[in-house]
């Protein structure tokens, strides 16, 4: 055990794990967190809590990391790379362990050009499998200068994500690997909204044994209508949506009902794939059908170990 949290208990001891994510407010409104909180309490093992996501300024992933706790929920909070240098980085570590978080999502971030401050400057003084490096060091008790921390290291569990549907869609299993060398020990990947390029991804995955390295868990964004299926086929980079999700969202009565349908099928079958180690469950601006999707989903109550 590297950390103890209740994500790498669940899936070091086998079973099936489950995370949520929690968007931190464009405010210090702490009660926004909160009531998520409260709402989504028991249905996931963990929760990840998003760092300035689309290069928005919003409440801080470690800030409201602390609001998770306090409400007894477990936080996976968010670090990239584009608004920090590694000293910064580092110290974030270090305060987010002290405060009790155990689980770490390192990324890229996105360009500050879509945010609400297009003109500011990135840092991107490391990359991310560069942070996954970093703070696989921080673990063993080595700042990335080499320096030998004199006291507690802290105890995390290092996360990544991939995104199996960007091309060169070979290279998308080599940068996994990259991680997972740097020291990655789970993954979240995109929302799958194409299973068949998903299922082809999984094939090269576990062509080189990744699977047994680090744990998947599978992306599951439900959709709520099928102009939003749409927009992310037609303009959002490195997302692929099949002509076959548009089309059952097209011709159904109720929209919404068939995009929480089809999420719970995407889970059924990931659930019999070799290799998934669980679901990330992206409910953008829909969290409260979370708990619906679990239960249906056989998800529900979850183990405890």
């Amino acid at each position: 055990m590297k950390a103890g949290s209740n994500l790498e208990k669940m899936m070091e001891s086998g079973n099936f794990a489950v995370t949520g994510e929690i968007g931190p407010p464009k405010s210090c409104n702490g009660e926004i967190v909160r009531h998520h909180a409260k709402m989504l309490k028991g249905w996931c093992e963990s929760f990840n809590l998003t760092d300035n996501q689309t290069a928005i300024v919003r409440l801080s992933s470690i800030g409201a990391g602390q609001l998770l706790l306090e409400e007894g929920l477990e936080p996976n909070i968010q670090i990239v790379c584009r608004d920090r240098n590694r000293i910064a980085i580092q110290s974030d570590v270090l305060g987010a362990s002290a405060l009790g978080m155990k689980n770490i999502l390192c990324l890229s971030g996105d360009h500050q050009k879509f945010g609400n401050h297009p003109t500011s400057k990135n840092v991107y003084d490391v990359d991310s499998i560069q942070l996954i490096k970093i703070l696989d060091g921080m673990r063993n008790g080595y700042f990335a200068n080499g320096e030998e921390m004199k006291d507690e290291p802290p105890k995390i569990y290092i996360g990544c994500a991939a995104n199996p549907f960007a091309d060169p869609f070979e290279f998308r299993v080599t940068r996994l690997e990259k991680k997972a060398d740097a020291g990655a020990d789970f993954c979240q990947t995109q929302c799958i909204l194409d299973m068949e390029r998903f299922e082809k991804w999984m094939e090269l995955v576990r062509a080189r044994g990744l699977h047994k390295r680090i744990k998947i868990l599978g992306g599951i964004t439900p959709m709520k209508s099928v102009k939003a299926a749409r927009y992310m086929k037609k303009f959002v980079a490195g997302m692929m949506v099949s002509d076959d999700l548009i089309e059952r969202l097209d011709k159904a009565e109720d929209v919404k009902a068939e995009g929480v349908q089809i999420a719970i099928e995407q889970i059924e079958h990931l659930k019999k794939m070799e290799g998934i180690a669980g679901v990330h469950i992206m409910a953008i601006a829909w969290e409260e059908i979370v708990p619906e999707i679990c239960k249906r989903a056989g998800l529900a109550p979850r183990p405890q170990v």
